[in-house]
């Protein structure tokens, strides 16, 4: 019997110091090849949602709203909207979590604080039963780099809060998530980010370099092993889907 050829994940970057952190590596275990765009390059080649089994656009410093300066926003935002419309399973993080909403019709906008290190969320009920966010229960921090938040998308679930920016994860329908926190780091791509906004980080982010490198001493490690679970949960969602309109 013959295999049917995995259609690739596609990736979004919005940033050029994006490392995509361990994503391609979890997913390509779990049999799942990317192809990654970099939505920044004029010339860049976007593929048909019949080309792709996922899609996860990751994180960038811009407001989702800056289409003047930045037009391939709205490409994005149109592009997760018909992602899903069509089933198609949407991770978006940070950033992306932030055009998933407004794609979906919600307000982007400045938070009450700028969150930058690992910081504490908790998970709410539906949170708990969810098969992505489930590998974040319990006491743990995540890591937050970002000063935008936005509003909870009308028919979504919020799965997980923090005390300071409220809307942390959600779900819309079955096969939508927006993740506000970075999932997906490893140590190298914290410090390509921290190479580049080190001299800015005590003004602008109160926050001092080597404060972040010992953050990641402490609780990288941990957060990695969550998110390998919630980055295989997708992977297994991808397969289903994928199966379910062979």
């Amino acid at each position: 019997m013959q295999r049917h050829r995995v259609k690739p994940v596609l990736c979004i970057r919005n940033d050029r110091d994006d490392t995509l952190g361990i994503t391609g590596a979890v997913l390509g275990e779990h049999d799942l090849p990317i192809v990654r765009v970099d939505a920044f390059d004029a010339v860049a080649t976007w593929p048909e949602l019949d080309e792709i089994s996922g899609l996860i656009v990751f994180g960038g410093e811009m407001n989702v709203d800056q289409v003047d300066r930045y037009p391939y926003l709205l490409t994005e935002r149109r592009l997760m909207r018909s992602a899903v419309d069509a089933g198609l399973p949407v991770l978006g993080i940070c950033l992306g979590a932030q055009l998933l909403a407004r794609a979906l019709d919600s307000r982007v906008y400045r938070a009450p604080v700028r969150e930058l290190g690992f910081k504490r969320v908790r998970l709410t009920e539906a949170g708990r039963r969810d098969p992505l966010l489930a590998a974040f229960d319990g006491d743990g921090r995540v890591f937050q780099w970002h000063e935008d938040t936005f509003d909870l998308p009308k028919d979504a679930e919020l799965l997980a809060t923090g005390d300071d920016v409220p809307t942390q994860a959600f779900r819309f329908r079955t096969r939508a998530w927006g993740v506000q926190f970075h999932v997906e780091v490893d140590r190298a791509g914290v410090e390509a980010w921290l190479k580049v906004a080190e001299s800015s980080l005590p003004r602008v982010w109160q926050r001092q370099a080597d404060e972040v490198r010992a953050e990641l001493d402490a609780y990288l490690d941990a957060q990695q092993r969550r998110a390998r679970r919630l980055f295989a949960s997708f992977a297994l969602g991808v397969g289903a889907s994928a199966d379910g309109r062979q």
